[in-house]
C-alpha cells in the first residue's frame, strides 16, 4: 500500500523541528531528559518484575519510598552511586554503563 500523506515526517526531523540540532542547548536538554525518564521507566519497570513495591525497593537499598517514587517519575536526578546501590542491593543486579561518542 502506497504511502500518499506528504504531511508525514520523521521523528529526528520532528526532534530537530521542535528543540533544535544536535548540539543545540535545547536538544540538550531533550535528550538529558529523555534519558532520566527512561532510566525511572527501567527502574520501575525492574522492581515490578520482582513483585517488589517502592517501599520494599527502598528498604531494601536504604532509602525511602518516596525518593524511589521520585526517580520512576522523572522529578529527581540521581547519584551514580545511589543508582548502583538500588540496582545490586535493591534489585539484586549488576549496573553495565556504555558510552556512546
Amino acid at each position: 500500500m502506497k504511502n500518499t500523506n506528504n504531511n508525514l515526517t520523521s521523528f529526528a526531523d520532528h526532534l530537530d523541528a521542535e528543540y533544535g540540532k544536535p548540539g543545540t542547548q535545547c536538544r540538550e536538554n531533550y535528550e538529558q531528559g529523555f534519558e532520566t525518564f527512561k532510566l525511572g521507566v527501567m527502574l520501575q519497570e525492574l522492581r515490578k518484575e520482582r513483585g517488589m513495591t517502592q517501599g520494599e525497593l527502598a528498604e531494601k537499598c536504604g532509602t525511602t519510598k518516596t525518593y524511589i517514587s521520585r526517580i520512576e517519575n522523572n522529578a529527581s536526578d540521581i547519584r551514580l552511586s545511589t543508582l548502583m546501590r538500588i540496582i545490586r542491593e535493591g534489585l539484586g543486579g549488576n549496573l553495565k554503563l556504555s558510552v556512546d561518542l
